[in-house]
């Protein structure tokens, strides 16, 4: 195995092992609101509302997929519908003050997480890395995307 197939080999195991600690650490910052809920939240208020049909595609995810997930924040009072003012035929899905509320409280959980797990590394390496995840996940392309997290500081 070539330096770069090993070195590939490693990032695939720890993007891994990142990806699990993410799931489960969203279940325990708020247990009913999963990793897949908390991105679809965080890409609603980043875009001010949207279609389900536009989160299916930003995410590339099957419609259904994220129907049942839509559905489910609709459930608990987190997102809620209303018409598009640019389209009055369209629904738009949007935060509602409860579910703003759980999303400032999780992504502030999440940013603490995060500034604790890398206290010790040095400014350049923080830099160094947070460019390495932007170039790889805008690379990215399919299902992967979806396992995109906001982690901005």
């Amino acid at each position: 195995m070539t330096a770069a197939e090993t070195a590939i080999e490693t990032i695939q195991r720890e993007m891994t092992v990142f990806a699990r600690r993410a799931r489960a650490s969203a279940g325990r910052m708020h247990p009913e609101l999963s990793l897949v809920s908390y991105t679809l939240l965080g890409h609603l208020e980043e875009s001010g509302g949207c279609r389900a049909t536009d989160l299916a595609a930003h995410y590339v995810l099957d419609k259904s997929t994220v129907s049942r997930q839509v559905a489910a924040l609709e459930r608990t009072g987190l997102i809620e519908r209303r018409q598009d003012p640019a389209d009055h035929r369209v629904q738009a899905l949007r935060l509602t003050p409860a579910g703003q509320e759980i999303l400032d409280r999780v992504t502030r959980s999440r940013r603490a997480v995060f500034r604790e797990r890398l206290a010790d590394w040095p400014e350049e390496d923080l830099k160094r890395f947070a460019g390495y995840l932007e170039r790889y996940n805008a690379a990215a392309s399919g299902p992967a995307t979806a396992d995109r997290i906001r982690s901005d500081p």
